[in-house]
């Protein structure tokens, strides 16, 4: 069964999340990152210039399957597709991700905006009215930003 994960009070969603893929792909791990386009947009730009010292390599959807399969981080707004990662599911969107069930893992944040707070409430019931266990992360507790 999926790993439900979230990440809350993350003060830059998308900052935050460049972090985190940083240390998923330094642990190995292969990443796909949901999100509408928008927000697709604005991280595959902050994933080049997030850090000076660091890049994290990432295709954005649609991609070639070569460059699908030596990635480890891919960018789409459908993550149910066909892909050839299944180890951690990162949703920076709205809605409960299409397909979550294929991965290993699946981390949420959430960010300090109350509309974003109230919309993972509602994505927290439903995973857990499907049956899945969460881990809570509290950014704030940890002095994540």
């Amino acid at each position: 069964m999926t790993e439900v994960a979230f990440h809350f009070n993350a003060p830059d969603k998308l900052a935050y999340a460049c972090r985190l893929l940083r240390k998923a792909v330094a642990a190995g791990s292969r990443v796909v990152v949901t999100a509408p386009a928008d927000a697709l947009a604005r991280l595959d730009t902050l994933l080049w210039t997030f850090s000076q010292t660091d890049f994290i390599a990432h295709v954005r959807q649609p991609a070639a399957p070569e460059q699908l399969a030596v990635s480890p981080v891919v960018l789409t707004e459908t993550p149910a597709q066909e892909l050839p990662h299944r180890q951690v599911l990162l949703n920076l969107g709205t809605q409960l991700p299409a397909g979550f069930e294929r991965y290993e893992r699946l981390i949420e944040v959430v960010s300090l905006d109350d509309e974003d707070r109230q919309l993972a409430r509602g994505r927290w019931k439903q995973y857990t009215e499907l049956g899945y266990e969460i881990v809570r992360h509290d950014l704030k507790l940890k002095g994540a930003s």
